[in-house]
């Protein structure tokens, strides 16, 4: 064991503040030092200095309630410092998590003439039953959603017969930013002969479709 290991050891269990702390391991370094210059080797100061416990005792037995005060504090410093900085970035974790929205005037990735594009070509695509071509244009997840006897049974909900579409109505969107990913969401509502519908369609960065809502 050397000087440095063990005084830093010593001092660990000095129940005080930094400030004394760093005092008291000056004060001991100095001491060593003129010990192994006069020619006794570190095994013979630490014998005769004691172990780091008793050294370690020995200053305690010493330390002011001021000193011992400021040793509680700093202790308990270590203890809430580390858990208010977990609490602190798991907030930042479940902040970036939540979904966000903004116009997609201020998007970097779609843009409203792209998106209202993309509604009515979805709506046609259902419209014409084209229902591997919609397939084509949605994410993986999706597809399995998007074949004839789903459809049919989402189309049955709202209306045996919807009727051939009149017009496309106005066209609702945003940006929703979740985490690191971009997703835009669209209402457009849709007249048909015996119906009107309202469309929800979601599409991500690829303008490919992620979510079909109707109403």
């Amino acid at each position: 064991m050397n000087a440095n290991h063990y005084v830093n050891a010593a001092a660990r269990k000095i129940k005080c503040g930094r400030a004394k702390k760093k005092e008291i391991k000056k004060q001991l370094l100095a001491e060593i030092g003129a010990r192994l210059e006069q020619g006794e080797t570190i095994e013979e100061i630490i014998e005769k200095m004691g172990n780091i416990q008793e050294i370690a005792s020995e200053f305690n037995e010493n330390i002011s309630l001021e000193e011992q005060r400021k040793f509680k504090r700093n202790k308990a410093l270590k203890i809430v410092l580390p858990i208010l900085a977990a609490v602190v970035l798991f907030g930042m974790l479940i902040y970036w998590m939540l979904p966000k929205s903004r116009d997609v005037s201020q998007s970097a990735y779609f843009s409203e003439a792209q998106m209202e594009a993309a509604m009515k070509e979805t709506v046609k695509l259902i419209d014409e039953e084209a229902y591997e071509s919609l397939q084509g244009s949605a994410i993986p997840q999706m597809q399995a959603f998007l074949d004839k006897g789903e459809m049919e049974k989402l189309k049955a909900q709202m209306s045996a017969d919807w009727g051939e579409r009149q017009k496309f109505g106005t066209v609702y969107m945003s940006e929703v930013i979740q985490g690191n990913m971009h997703f835009v969401v669209g209402e457009i509502t849709v007249i048909y002969e015996n119906i009107t519908v309202t469309y929800r369609l979601t599409y991500d960065k690829e303008m490919r479709l992620a979510g079909l809502y109707v109403r």
